[in-house]
């Protein structure tokens, strides 16, 4: 029973060591690789922010928001498609090439007549090495306040 029980613990630490050490070196690839695409260059697309928050706003409100950005890279960044998470999200973006020092932005169209809290993203596919980034918008719609009806006439002649 000892001897089994023995066996039973020298092959599960076996077995977590081996794991340990294909994790260190699945780690270790994954740092090479993005220090020779660092080296190898190529576009970086580099964002002032990924996320704007509209706040709390009325219906019907302004609808765009900016995301800028600039190609901090030294080859030419070419976005080839920008999605975004539902019908209500609308990207639009630079369809020619940003050149290496180049700035830019994604135009986004949000649905303000849509009431409540959203939170939507747009994703970018890029020709960069890690190829997509994803940005955020999120904010709240209040409903429109109506506006008082008009005080009648009095029909006293005051």
């Amino acid at each position: 029973m000892k001897k089994s029980l023995f066996s039973l613990a020298f092959i599960l630490l076996f077995a977590g060591w081996v794991s340990a050490q294909q994790q260190n070196t699945a780690q270790q690839q994954q740092q090479t690789q993005a220090e020779e695409q660092q080296q190898s260059g190529g576009p970086v697309m580099t964002f002032d922010e990924t996320t704007i928050d509209y706040g709390v706003i009325e219906q019907g409100s302004d609808p765009y928001r900016y995301f800028n950005f600039t190609n901090t890279g030294d080859a030419p960044l070419i976005i080839s498609n920008a999605r975004g998470s539902c019908g209500c999200t609308v990207p639009t973006w630079p369809k020619e090439p940003i050149l290496p020092g180049e700035s830019a932005q994604i135009k986004v169209r949000y649905d303000t007549k849509r009431i409540g809290k959203f939170t939507k993203t747009v994703t970018l596919t890029t020709n960069e090495a890690e190829g997509t980034h994803r940005l955020i918008i999120k904010g709240e719609v209040k409903p429109k306040q109506e506006e008082p009806a008009a005080i009648p006439e009095s029909k006293g002649g005051f």
